[in-house]
């Protein structure tokens, strides 16, 4: 497989994989000089998130007689221009504009590559084409985020021109490098057809909850680890670990699911997250503080980053069961579904912490969301085992 046409792609998702994580590690400072306290700087998060989720689909049809290379180009194009609106936003309104603006163009970009990747590579090698492309989204927790937490030591505004200039780069390789494609368009009954089917609709409201728990937890990850990492290189290091933390999991879970099935690893990932989110909920309420909270401090959030990390293939690869003849108006709709579980994250982390709870407690609401998602994980696969069964073997 010739992966050359696809590594501007992946350039690409890398500036959008900064611009998921970086801005977790800097809210501190963004409360700070916007004069807005850090549990709305949170929503910079959330509010992309958000919009991302309910823009994608209709985006995404109003955009589908485009020819692909053109649509990826205006996506990454407006893109980048919410990330320097952002970056030089003088107040704490326009720097949630830019985050609009920012979300609009990567919603559609997200949703655009992944067509483009289904369509221009044979079946057989979709599944490593889309690992290569969103590659980029995992390197950017692990060499991206670091690098831009510090230059965010400086200015937080200096990551945001890291991300507008990385997008830049993969723009220019786009339009001199990406061949033309021309896909089917379709319409919006078209796109959101699939979620007439309940199972698959329970399917994407377990990504849904994965982010969710997840970002209730990451977006405010410097205060949950604050008291025991006070020095602002730890914090660089610590984002560093879980990046690489994710990318190995996303490496193991890749080739578990060649040897086992996407439903027992999804399975096996879930429970993880669910006993490392009350594990590390209850190491906070009764290690003291000091070496030993600390140290118990980043298990929980190494392995969390592991499997967060790792969620991803498991679940891709559920859904594109789940409808096969689907596959990329599904993998469409769970971008949407990822946008929404990082928005409604990072809004009910913001709500927790605004009602008085200590950043520890977030990991008990993690671990009662990832508490239902793995009994709606379940429910879907009972479901699905139903479905295979003959009808009179059912009784």
């Amino acid at each position: 497989m010739n992966y050359r046409p696809l590594i501007w792609l992946a350039v690409a998702t890398f500036s959008t994989g900064i611009d998921g994580y970086v801005l977790a590690g800097l809210l501190p400072a963004i409360a700070e000089d916007l004069n807005v306290v850090e549990a709305a700087a949170g929503q910079l998060v959330s509010v992309f998130a958000l919009t991302s989720a309910l823009a994608a689909p209709l985006l995404s049809t109003m955009t589908s007689r485009w020819e692909r290379r053109r649509t990826i180009a205006w996506a990454l194009g407006v893109f980048v221009l919410g990330n320097l609106i952002v970056g030089l936003a003088t107040t704490y309104p326009i720097a949630l504009g830019g985050r609009v603006v920012a979300a609009l163009g990567g919603c559609l970009l997200n949703a655009a590559v992944t067509g483009y990747v289904l369509a221009l590579t044979p079946a057989k090698d979709h599944g490593k084409a889309l690992s290569f492309v969103l590659g980029g989204w995992m390197a950017a927790t692990a060499l991206g985020v670091p690098v831009g937490l510090v230059l965010g030591q400086s200015s937080w505004r200096l990551p945001m021109i890291l991300v507008a200039v990385v997008g830049t780069i993969a723009l220019t390789g786009i339009l001199l490098k990406l061949p033309r494609l021309h896909l089917p368009s379709g319409t919006l009954a078209d796109r959101l057809r699939p979620l007439g089917q309940p199972r698959l609709l329970a399917g994407l409201l377990v990504t849904t909850g994965i982010l969710c728990s997840s970002y209730v937890c990451f977006t405010y990850a410097t205060l949950i680890l604050g008291p025991s990492f006070t020095a602002e290189w730890t914090i660089i290091l610590i984002m560093f670990g879980y990046g690489l933390a994710s990318m190995l999991g996303n490496a193991v879970t890749g080739r578990l699911v060649d040897r086992y099935t996407a439903l027992r690893v999804l399975t096996v990932v879930l429970t993880g997250l669910l006993l490392d989110a009350a594990l590390g909920a209850l190491a906070f309420r009764v290690v003291p503080l000091g070496t030993a909270l600390a140290v118990a401090g980043l298990v929980w959030f190494f392995v969390a980053g592991i499997g967060n990390g790792g969620a991803a293939v498991p679940q891709q690869a559920r859904l594109a069961a789940l409808a096969p003849d689907s596959a990329a108006i599904v993998m469409a709709l769970n971008g949407s579904a990822i946008s929404l579980g990082v928005a409604l994250g990072g809004g009910l982390g913001g709500i927790t912490l605004a009602a008085g709870a200590s950043p520890h407690g977030l990991l008990v609401v993690a671990a009662a969301i990832l508490a239902l998602t793995l009994g709606l994980h379940l429910l879907v696969a009972k479901a699905r085992r139903y479905d295979e069964v003959p009808a009179q073997g059912r009784a």
